[in-house]
């Protein structure tokens, strides 16, 4: 896996793009999928309103008038370049059904066949707090996810991510790689703030720990600058590059442990870690020193460790019921415990995404 930026995008053919409002075109043979907002902006302005309204069933209303004169806009755009564009709206709960994820990246990889752009959004007319995605910045990394692409770039106001905010503090410096997102990466982002009060530079992190743990690289950089993604994809140095974990995740073990809600928690002793960081064990119940939440047998679970890390999320074998009778065990004495053995592992290997540093 080349994981410096420079030979990254010698072997690009699918990108995410993360934008607000801005339209970029790019053709160069790679396929090209935009996660865009603006469907707010946009009904606010058509409808002469001063400002975002508070109640959600404005807010949507809104969003429902904003979502056409945002597709016509980028249907002119990419009519220049001979483009065909289609727009996608999605929800959270929609990503967390297999079946429905299965749909929706079925649906997109037609799409691509077809050399038509996508142009995905938060369907805002419907979505409510429970079943949001959050943020633009969350939904690219969900879509990198799902559709396996190769990179995301994700486009904004600042040229990349800064020691100190830049547009405060002239002393502040541009983090050209960042290799592992540490505590000190995270203190940089929650000093830095988006311009519109979301979708800032902690929520940019968040996106860039999800696709480098699945092995993607991530990309922050000026979208106001000119031919950017050209600029990009020739090998320039722009941004700051998120290097990607060696080890590119399945699409299933993508879907475990970034689109499934977990149902409760598994508090794991150190080498219980180390077993799973290290070696790629599974999870077994001697490991496990503590249960968290009621659950039934395959519910996704998240598990940390001692410090109180996440490291990863499984489906289990067992409830939590069960779980807390044969926690600290050795497998030889399920049975014992429990009456029947169906499985030695609490979390089988391949039920399991480790999501954590």
């Amino acid at each position: 896996m080349k994981t410096d930026r420079t030979n990254c995008f010698n072997s690009v053919k699918r990108a995410v793009v993360k934008v607000g409002s801005n339209v970029l075109t790019k053709d160069q043979g790679a396929e090209i999928i935009l996660v865009s907002s603006g469907a707010m902006a946009a009904g606010v302005r058509k409808l002469g309103l001063d400002r975002r309204p508070d109640e959600i069933p404005k807010r949507q209303a809104v969003a429902a008038v904003g979502q056409a004169g945002l597709m016509m806009e980028y249907e002119k755009a990419f009519e220049l370049y001979q483009k065909k564009v289609a727009q996608i709206l999605l929800t959270g709960d929609g990503l967390t059904s297999r079946k429905r994820y299965l749909n929706a990246r079925n649906t997109l990889h037609t799409l691509l066949s077809w050399k038509v752009v996508p142009i995905i959004n938060e369907n805002d007319t419907v979505s409510v707090e429970e079943i949001k995605f959050g943020d633009n910045d969350n939904l690219s990394a969900m879509i990198t996810l799902l559709m396996n692409a190769d990179i995301l770039i994700n486009l904004t106001d600042i040229d990349g991510l800064y020691t100190k905010d830049p547009r405060v503090f002239p002393d502040a410096k541009l983090i050209p790689a960042v290799d592992g997102i540490r505590k000190e990466i995270e203190k940089f982002a929650s000093d830095i703030p988006g311009a519109l009060g979301t979708g800032g530079m902690s929520s940019k992190i968040k996106a860039a720990r999800k696709v480098t743990a699945a092995g993607i690289p991530m990309i922050i950089a000026k979208g106001t600058q000119p031919d950017i993604l050209i600029k990009l994809f020739a090998g320039q140095a722009h941004g700051t590059f998120f290097v990607p974990k060696k080890e590119k995740l399945t699409n299933r073990k993508c879907w475990i442990g970034f689109n499934l809600k977990p149902k409760g928690l598994l508090r794991i002793d150190k080498g219980a870690a180390k077993a799973l960081l290290e070696r790629g064990k599974s999870l077994l119940p001697s490991g496990i020193v503590g249960v968290e939440g009621e659950f039934d047998v395959g519910a996704a679970v998240e598990f940390k460790n001692g410090d109180d890390e996440i490291i990863g999320t499984g489906l289990v074998n067992y409830s939590s019921a069960d779980i807390r009778k044969i926690m600290g065990l050795q497998t030889n004495k399920i049975e014992e415990h429990l009456g029947y053995k169906p499985y030695d592992e609490v979390i089988h290997r391949d039920n399991l995404t480790i999501t954590g540093n």
